[in-house]
C-alpha cells in the first residue's frame, strides 16, 4: 500500500512542475485524493460490497469533483491534473503511468451489459476535455488531443485529434510519456485542410488570370477584323 502511495506521489512530481513538497501533494491535490479513495472503494467493490463502495465513491466525487466508479481498474502512477469534471466508468481499465487532464470522460455508448468502457494502455496522455466512448483499447504511448471524441480503437504510439477522433501521427518508436506532455502542440487536421483548400483556390485563381490574359489579345484582334 505504501509503495503504491509513494509511486502515486512521485507521479505528481514527475508531471507537475507546480508541486513543491510532499505535504502539498498529499493535502492539496484532488486527483491524488480521488485515486486513494478509489483504491478503498475498489477493494470493497471486489468483495461485492457494492452499496458501500458506491457510497465512498460518491463522497469522493463530492470532495474532489472527480467521478470514478468503484468498479474501474486503475494501474499505478496515474496522474489526474486538476481533475474537475473527470468521469471514469465502471468497466474502464487504465494502465500504468497514464496522465488525465480535467474534463476527460471514459464512458460508454449505450445500455449494453458487460465491458462497455474503454481500456487505456500504459503511458497514455489524455488531454483536456477529451471523450473516449465505447469498449475498445487506446494503445500504449498514445496521445489524445484536447476536445477530441474518440469512438474507435487507437493503435499504440499514435496521436489522435478531432471530432470524431482521427489518427494524425504514428511514431515508429515509443513516446516518452512522462516528459512528452505538450498536448498544446498537437496537429490540427481541420486547420491543415483549410490551409490546403486556400492554396488550391489561390492556384485556381492564378490559372484563371493567366487564361484571361492569353484570351485578351485574341478578342482584340477579332474586334479589329470586324471593324475592317
Amino acid at each position: 500500500m505504501f509503495g503504491r502511495l509513494r509511486r502515486d506521489i512521485q507521479a505528481v512530481f514527475d508531471r507537475d512542475p507546480a508541486a513543491k513538497s510532499v505535504f502539498e501533494v498529499l493535502l492539496c491535490y484532488p486527483g491524488l485524493h480521488a485515486i486513494l479513495i478509489h483504491r478503498v472503494a475498489h477493494a470493497l467493490y471486489k468483495k461485492r460490497l457494492f452499496f458501500l463502495a458506491r457510497l465512498i465513491s460518491h463522497f469522493s466525487r463530492f470532495l474532489t469533483g472527480i467521478e470514478i466508479h468503484p468498479g474501474a481498474k486503475i494501474g499505478e502512477g496515474l496522474f489526474i491534473d486538476h481533475g474537475a469534471g473527470v468521469v471514469i466508468g465502471e468497466t474502464a481499465e487504465i494502465g500504468d503511468n497514464v496522465t488525465i487532464y480535467q474534463g476527460v470522460t471514459l464512458g460508454g455508448t449505450g445500455k449494453e451489459k458487460g465491458k462497455r468502457h474503454p481500456t487505456i494502455g500504459d503511458n497514455v496522455v489524455i488531454s483536456t476535455g477529451a471523450k473516449i466512448l465505447g469498449s475498445f483499447t487506446i494503445g500504449a504511448n498514445s496521445k489524445i488531443g484536447a476536445g477530441s471524441v474518440v469512438l474507435k480503437p487507437v493503435p499504440p504510439n499514435c496521436t489522435v485529434v478531432g471530432v470524431p477522433g482521427r489518427v494524425v501521427a504514428m511514431a515508429g518508436q515509443p513516446l516518452e510519456a512522462v516528459d512528452d506532455l505538450r498536448h498544446d502542440l498537437l496537429p490540427d487536421p481541420v486547420a491543415e485542410m483549410y490551409q490546403c483548400m486556400r492554396k488550391n483556390i489561390e492556384e485556381l485563381e492564378r490559372r484563371v488570370q493567366e487564361l484571361e490574359r492569353q484570351k485578351a489579345p485574341t478578342v482584340t484582334q477579332q474586334a479589329d477584323c470586324e471593324v475592317r
